[in-house]
Formats: C-alpha cells, sequence, structure tokens
C-alpha cells in the first residue's frame, strides 16, 4: 500500500500545474467582477438567499483554485471571506454596510496578489488588517476601527499595518507607506517634472523628495502617502505612461524573502469541495503540497463558476457565461480578422479583374465570383462579431468607482445605465474605458451639487448620472448625462479670457461649451485629488478623436449636461467610398458622407483670404480642394474637379472637389503611423484590388481644416 501511494506522488509530482494558471486567472477575474458586481447590487434590509448563496461561490472558487496551486495568500483571504459569507446565507448574521465595505476591499486586494503572482509589478497589499477585520465581524462584533466608517474616510488601524485604501485617504502623520518611485526611459528630459508639482498641489497627499539617479532619461523618488498604487498610477499618468512607472513598497520589500506560513481551512460547511477549479480535487489547502491526494487526471472545467449549486438556489440572476463558451486566445482571433482582411483584398481584385472579362462567354465564373462576393461578405460579418463585446463589460466598473467618490465627496449619486447589450469592438473597449472614466469622475465631481445645494434648489438630494449606448448607422454612441448645475457661459468665457483664449461674445453656446476640451482649461476653484488641474477633458477629446470618434457638449445651466461619445464600431474593417483626383485614389469613411453632386465653375464663391464655398440648397459650406490639400500633380487632361462630396463630421459639414466617384467596397484599415508616420488629415490606408495602396482621409481632421 505505501509502494503505491509512492508511486503515485511521484506520477503526480511530476505533473506541471503551472499550464494551467493562466486559466485560473482568468475565472478568478470573472468571480471577482461578479461577487463586486453583486456586492454592490445587495439590499442590506433584505438580502436574498441567492444573492447571497452567489457570492459565497464565487469566494469558494477562487479560494479552492489558490489553494490548488499554492497561493497560499490568496486562499488565506478567500478563506475569512468565506467564513463570513457562510454565516451570513445561514442567517447567523445579519448584512450590514461595514461588511460589504470589508468585502470589497478584500476585492480590491486579492486583484493585487493575483497580479502579483501572474508575475506583474505591483505591491501587494498587506492583508493581515483586512483578515483581523472580517475575522471580527464573523464572530458578530464591530469590525475594527477604520471598518465600520466608509472606505474613503476611514482612518487606518492603530494595531495592524494600514493597508492600501482603494481610494485616497485623508492620511494620518503616523503610519504612512514609504515607496520608492521610479520613472523611466523618459521620452523628453522634462517630462516626470509635474509629479513633484502633484504632492505640492493636493492637499494630504503626502511627501516626495527626490533621490539621486545616474542615468539621464530615469527619475527616482521617495514617497511618503497613503494613496494606492492604483491611485498613484492613475495620477502620474498624465505625465507619464503607466509602463513608464515603477512603484516599490519599502516596507514589504524586506518581508518578500520569508515565505507564507501554510493555511489550514475547515471543511466546507456546505459539502463541496474547497477546491472549486478541479473536479475531484482534495477538500484542503494543505494538501495542495500533497500531489498524491489529487485526482490522478485532473479535469478542467471551462468557465467560471465551477461549484455546483445548492439544490435548493436556482442560477445567480447576474449574468454568467454559458458553459458552451469556447475560451479562445485573443491572437488567434487577431489572426483570423488579419487573415480575412486579406482574402477581403484578393477578392476586390479578383472582382476588379473580371469586369473586363466578356459577361457571355464567362458566365460560370462570374456567378461564381459573384457567389464569392457575398460569402466573403458574411465571412467577414461573422469574424468581425467574435471581437464584440457588450458594453457591460465597461459600464459594470463604474458602480464601484462612483461609489467610492461619491464616499469621498459626500454627495449622493445614483448611476443609471442604458444599452449595456451593445456590443463594440474589443480593441474600442480598452481604449474607451479611461475616457468614460474622466466623464464620469467629471459628473460626479463638477456636476452634480452638494446635497444641501440641491435642496436649495428644489432638487432631490441624489444626483443622477446615466450612461447609455446605443447604435446609430454605422458607430455607437455612447452618452453621459447627469442632472447637476450644468455649464455656465459667463464663467467659461471669463476663465478663457483670463488664459489668452480668442472667447468673443459672438461665439455660439457649442463653442463655448467646447472650451473645457482645450489643454490646461478648468474651471475647479480649487486643486483637488480627484479634478482640477486642467487635464482630464482634453485627454478624453485626444483619445476619443484617435479611435476616429468625435465628442459632442450640450449643457443647460442649472439642469445638467450630455456629453455624447460617437465611435466607429469596429477598427479593423469599414465601408468606404473610392474617389480619385487626379492620378490618385483615395478612400472616405462611407458613415461620413452625405451626398455627391456635380457642379459648375460659376457654383463656387471665392470670400475673403481666398476660402471657397458652395450654395447648396441655400446653405453655404465650406470647399476643401483636395489636389492642394495633398499637392496632387495636375495635368492639363484632367484638369478640372467638377464632382462636390459632402461630408458631416464633428456636428460640421463640408464640400470635397474630386474628378471621380469610382464607387463603394469594404477596405481593409492599415494602421499607417506604425508603419510609416503620422500624415494629417490621414487616418490610415488600405490596399485596392489592383494591388495599389490608397490613403483613407479623415474627414474630422479635413472638417476641422476648414474652420481656421
Amino acid at each position: 500500500m505505501g509502494d503505491m501511494t509512492t508511486e503515485g506522488q511521484s506520477a503526480n509530482g511530476n505533473f506541471d500545474l503551472t499550464q494551467f494558471y493562466q486559466i485560473f486567472f482568468e475565472e478568478a477575474g470573472e468571480n471577482l467582477d461578479q461577487m463586486e458586481q453583486m456586492l454592490l447590487q445587495l439590499d442590506l434590509e433584505a438580502a436574498d438567499d441567492e444573492e447571497l448563496n452567489a457570492i459565497f461561490r464565487c469566494a469558494h472558487s477562487i479560494k479552492g483554485g489558490a489553494a490548488t496551486f499554492g497561493f497560499a495568500d490568496v486562499a488565506e483571504l478567500t478563506h475569512q471571506m468565506e467564513s463570513l459569507l457562510d454565516k451570513l446565507r445561514r442567517h447567523e448574521l445579519q448584512p450590514t454596510a461595514a461588511m460589504v465595505d470589508v468585502l470589497l476591499e478584500s476585492s480590491d486586494a486579492l486583484r493585487l496578489l493575483l497580479a502579483q503572482h501572474q508575475g506583474k509589478r505591483v505591491d501587494a497589499p498587506a492583508t493581515a488588517n483586512l483578515v483581523g477585520r472580517i475575522s471580527q465581524l464573523a464572530q458578530g462584533g464591530p469590525s475594527l476601527p477604520g471598518a465600520a466608517t466608509s472606505q474613503a474616510t476611514a482612518p487606518a488601524a492603530p494595531a495592524a499595518p494600514a493597508a492600501p485604501a482603494v481610494v485616497v485617504s485623508a492620511p494620518a502623520q503616523a503610519g504612512l507607506r514609504q515607496l520608492e518611485l521610479h520613472i523611466g526611459p523618459l521620452d523628453q528630459p522634462n517630462q516626470a517634472d509635474g509629479i513633484a508639482e502633484l504632492f505640492r498641489d493636493i492637499p494630504g497627499l503626502g511627501v516626495i523628495e527626490p533621490l539621486p539617479c545616474d542615468q539621464s532619461d530615469k527619475r527616482v523618488y521617495r514617497v511618503q502617502t497613503s494613496a494606492s498604487d492604483t491611485d498613484l498610477l492613475d495620477l502620474f499618468t498624465f505625465h507619464v505612461s503607466k509602463e513608464q512607472i515603477a512603484i516599490h513598497d519599502l516596507a514589504a520589500a524586506t518581508q518578500v524573502d520569508s515565505p507564507s506560513p501554510p493555511v489550514s481551512h475547515a471543511p466546507s460547511s456546505d459539502g463541496a469541495s474547497d477546491f472549486g477549479f478541479f473536479d475531484g480535487a482534495p477538500g484542503s489547502p494543505s494538501d495542495a503540497s500533497q500531489p498524491a491526494a489529487a485526482a490522478s487526471e485532473p479535469v478542467i472545467t471551462p468557465m467560471a463558476n465551477k461549484t455546483a449549486p445548492r439544490p435548493e438556489a436556482r442560477a445567480p440572476s447576474t449574468s454568467s457565461m454559458e458553459s458552451s463558451t469556447l475560451r479562445v486566445s485573443v491572437s488567434k482571433v487577431d489572426q483570423l480578422i488579419n487573415l480575412v482582411g486579406e482574402l477581403v483584398i484578393t477578392q476586390a481584385m479578383l472582382a476588379q479583374k473580371s469586369r473586363e472579362l466578356d459577361s457571355a462567354a464567362n458566365q460560370p465564373l462570374l456567378a461564381g465570383l459573384a457567389d464569392l462576393d457575398r460569402n466573403t461578405r458574411d465571412l467577414q460579418e461573422a469574424v468581425m462579431s467574435i471581437r464584440m463585446i457588450p458594453m457591460s463589460v465597461v459600464f459594470n466598473r463604474f458602480p464601484r468607482m462612483l461609489r467610492d467618490l461619491t464616499a469621498k465627496l459626500g454627495k449622493k449619486v445614483d448611476l443609471i445605465t442604458h444599452g449595456e447589450s451593445t456590443e463594440l469592438d474589443k480593441g474600442l473597449i480598452e481604449k474607451i474605458t479611461d475616457p468614460l472614466t474622466h466623464l464620469i469622475r467629471n459628473s460626479a465631481d463638477h456636476g452634480i451639487e452638494m446635497p444641501e445645494e440641491r435642496r436649495a434648489k428644489g432638487k432631490p438630494e441624489q444626483g443622477t448620472i446615466t450612461l447609455s449606448a446605443s447604435h446609430q448607422g454605422g458607430s455607437i454612441l455612447i452618452e453621459v448625462r447627469d442632472d447637476g448645475k450644468g455649464l455656465s457661459r459667463a464663467k467659461l468665457l471669463s476663465k478663457a479670457r483670463e488664459k489668452g483664449m480668442d472667447a468673443p461674445d459672438s461665439l455660439s453656446d457649442t463653442e463655448v461649451w467646447n472650451l473645457i476640451m482645450a489643454p490646461g482649461f478648468s474651471t475647479a476653484e480649487t486643486v483637488t485629488d480627484v479634478s482640477g488641474r486642467g487635464v482630464g477633458m482634453d485627454v478624453v477629446k485626444k483619445n476619443i478623436l484617435s479611435l476616429g470618434g468625435t465628442v459632442e457638449i450640450d449643457s443647460a445651466e442649472g439642469y445638467g449636461m450630455r456629453v455624447s461619445v460617437r465611435l466607429p464600431l469596429t477598427l479593423a474593417i469599414m465601408d468606404g467610398m473610392t474617389v480619385r483626383v487626379s492620378d490618385e485614389v483615395y478612400i472616405l469613411p462611407l458613415a461620413s458622407v452625405i451626398e455627391s453632386f456635380q457642379i459648375r465653375a460659376s457654383d463656387v464663391s471665392t470670400v475673403a483670404q481666398g476660402a471657397r464655398l458652395v450654395k447648396v440648397r441655400e446653405e453655404y459650406m465650406p470647399v476643401i480642394e483636395l489636389e492642394q490639400v495633398f499637392q496632387v500633380p495636375r495635368f492639363e487632361f484632367n484638369a478640372s474637379s467638377p464632382i462636390m462630396v459632402v461630408v458631416e463630421a464633428e456636428g460640421s459639414r463640408a464640400a470635397l472637389m474630386v474628378d471621380e466617384l469610382i464607387g463603394q467596397q469594404q477596405v481593409v484599415i492599415k494602421n499607417l503611423e506604425s508603419n510609416y508616420r503620422k500624415v494629417p488629415n490621414v487616418s490610415g490606408a488600405t490596399i485596392l484590388g489592383d494591388g495599389k495602396v490608397a490613403l483613407i482621409l479623415d474627414t474630422s481632421g479635413l472638417v476641422r481644416r476648414t474652420r481656421h
């Protein structure tokens, strides 16, 4: 019997569990997202058994997987969370706001611990304080100092090292975190200079002291602060990118080499395995170091929720992924999209060549090419839909952020979302998150008034921020609305003149609202750690324009403000209008094209400074001569541009002079900046059916050109 055990241990000892790490990390992230969402929606007065069971299962699954792989720190914290949640679902304790606070803090700590185990350069939080607070709550007593108050204003517990908060707290003079900040390599020598100014401008953030550094493109600072690494990174990225920042916790560095003690847990009270990651895995984290106890053939279940639900509990109401879902690497999807893009180009080439054939003699071939055209378009749409992700992925992170932010600001705000199922390309989803975060923080800080101010105005104490997404034609419209104080035209004009900007009273309302997106523009009276430094709205506009989108602002003073962001559905393939100017071919995004018409030379009028206008149905609009913009050589035999194409961008229209409309076709967008360099008025390039490269015009840039 002993020999058999030895053989089993030996056989399993050679089994490499690291191949399953990535699956565990992804599933743990999904469980944390789901748990956080359910905690925010939890009704403390009448908590539903189904909701409490679902939250418990999330923590249980993470604990089981962590113990399987020997992540003792994750297993210990989730075990404590599980103990508290088990008493809640058994109705031995009544849920309180303090419990939700500490569970949300634990969720943030778990994200950092998991990131550290993935090899990312993050400072893992000290979890002793959290473990103590959870244990105190689980025993039915009040939490340790700091747990009963909101996360934003909680003082650090004096008996234990203060765990980094998710939001910047008002620090006590004792117990500040000691950090060493490494920044670089820098693109410009003075790129990081503004970071030291932040500590001087933001009350309570802490102190910063420069240290000597022998490399000219790097900076080193010693920092004392109560802010978390996440908040510091968000703050610093106005000056340098996150990739250029490394934060080292000096206090934690001395403990890195000491191994974590083994963690033992009581068996799960619901009789399920503690290891939700594998079917048939052992029931105690200490067994993670005993491979023989594991099943000889681990079976990986494909989705996040491994632990079987209790028979009396239905599936949780929150959106969980179907078991039939297949997890595929993003790189494989991108490769598939690139291949489909090449197929679209090849199909366009065959279609172009087929026009030269005799239709009567080559009828079967032409019919086959028509089928190929239809099938290629269907295939392209199917492949592009793989990359489409619902907006709920972005929307779900804002309730937590707003909860922490409003607690710090002392405001009451309700977040309402519409259109969470609206889908957007994965690449755009990742890049739109930061701009939307800025807009919501701006609405909460600048827009929504304090409760007493709202009462004085006859408004309800609780302000409302509405976040919506919807499809409009070939684009997606995302709106952020609030019922706050709105923008003041007089205040914006006054501030603009203080900064030396050209702001006459004749500006339209839209032009006045757009002033807030000028670099360095801020109407905040004081600088805080939330806003007021004049960065944010200009970053929002820059990021959205780089995605081929537009930003529009509407406001009514005293009633609120609306910011509308319009984006293309995808970054990879689009419908375009092909036009010719002399011997050059250009592509116009079809979504921007309004109409086209023929003109006579007498229809175009010249006004001051050589600007030209054309009259279209009693409306004058500026004329853009593409041959002058791109300096296209012109020969005598094609000396006229008899066609105007009207395009619309950023709420304005302009007429482009072209020689010929070649037709509409799908084009594969190639990034010109990464392959060549940034070209004004050009957003990308594509390969035509004859193998030539055509430039895709930036209609927003061309329309803005007419304003100047």
